[in-house]
């Protein structure tokens, strides 16, 4: 087995946001990205990473070709890292307004809960991954107003969740691949690795 193979494959739905920087993450972390701008193109990977850009932009590019239902079918049987507006895709419930999702994780999110743009922020706050605080880089950030049972709260900001996991699906409120702290995409590659392992 190639060097390469033995890395997990994690795709980065290319529509819009800052894709690039997710894949040069994932390549710092020990994973082998993958830009995904086709239903077709998940059958290949290991993992998927949805990033932020504007929720209501991805849905009408999702709804197209059946690429919902198909990233739907694979975000219910493989690891999921859904960062800003990802993280909005991936929730049971969207507030603010409300908008249809993937409703693969139990929490509630409110869109734009920090304000525009130019309210946009870098804060530093504890974390539960190993290696003391953690940079989080908000911009037009979402906020979960609301987790299941099931859904570990990894972080927080102001008492929201910030970072949270349920099983094999992520999600972030901010945006780790804007900051040099490569931890969280670390944390993903190890659960995609740990499930390639069973």
């Amino acid at each position: 087995m190639s060097q390469e193979r033995a890395l997990p494959r994690i795709g980065v739905l290319a529509i819009q946001g800052d894709y690039a920087a997710h894949a040069e993450a994932l390549a710092e972390a020990g994973a082998v990205p993958v830009e995904v701008r086709k239903p077709e193109e998940l059958a290949s990977l290991d993992g998927l990473i949805l990033p932020g850009g504007e929720s209501t932009t991805m849905l009408k590019f999702l709804e197209k070709r059946h690429f919902f239902e198909t990233l739907k079918e694979f975000c219910a049987s493989h690891p999921v890292f859904g960062t800003c507006a990802g993280a909005i895709l991936l929730a049971r419930e969207v507030r603010n307004p409300a908008q249809r999702s993937l409703a693969v994780m139990d929490t509630v999110v409110e869109r734009n809960a920090y304000g525009r743009q130019i309210d946009s922020s870098i804060v530093t706050e504890q974390t539960s991954l190993p290696g003391g605080p953690l940079e989080m880089v908000f911009i037009r950030a979402p906020r979960i107003v609301a987790v299941g049972d099931a859904v570990e709260v990894l972080a927080r900001r102001e008492g929201f969740p910030t970072l949270v996991r349920q099983g094999n699906t992520l999600a972030a409120t901010f945006h780790p691949e804007l900051s040099h702290d490569r931890r969280v995409h670390r944390a993903f590659v190890e659960m995609v690795t740990g499930v390639i392992k069973g």
